[in-house]
């Protein structure tokens, strides 16, 4: 499974989660995850992954699932991008904008600067890089659902 789409951006920011995952923010303000200590934990926690992008405007994303379990060998992270991990309890995914993570009561739907997609429960590495405007995603399953950042994902 794989796609593209552009998105637009207005907090700098997008985002890769399960829905389920983050639905305790849905009753939080609609900007929770501007405080760095909340994203932070959300992201060590494997809820969400907030991919910081040092500026507002229009990208491009590829994205794709590979079916099967990826061993990245740790000298081959800085050619591949960077692995971070993520729990799917429910299968329904959503990459996009930030500025429609759940929050304020709402969750993101067919409407926002994203994809919704499903995915099979379990837990995923992610591997991610950037070349300018254009990011990529390759997500494949994993053991490990959680991270452990000391500081915020910043691509």
């Amino acid at each position: 499974m794989r796609g593209t789409f552009q998105m637009v951006t207005d907090t700098a920011t997008m985002c890769l989660y399960d829905l389920a995952a983050l639905k305790h923010r849905a009753q939080d303000t609609s900007d929770w995850w501007s405080i760095p200590a909340d994203e932070l934990a959300e992201v060590n926690a494997g809820h969400c992954l907030f991919l910081n992008l040092g500026a507002d405007g229009v990208y491009e994303v590829e994205w794709s699932l590979e079916d099967v379990e990826v061993d990245v060998d740790p000298g081959r992270v800085a050619e591949l991008g960077k692995v971070y991990h993520l729990q799917v309890p429910s299968g329904n995914v959503y990459l996009g904008a930030a500025d429609d993570v759940s929050g304020g009561e709402l969750e993101p739907d067919e409407t926002c600067e994203g994809v919704l997609f499903q995915l099979k429960p379990g837990n995923y590495a992610c591997i991610v890089s950037r070349e300018a405007s254009r990011i990529a995603i390759v997500m494949t399953p994993s053991i490990q659902g959680n991270n452990t950042l000391d500081e915020l994902i910043r691509m």
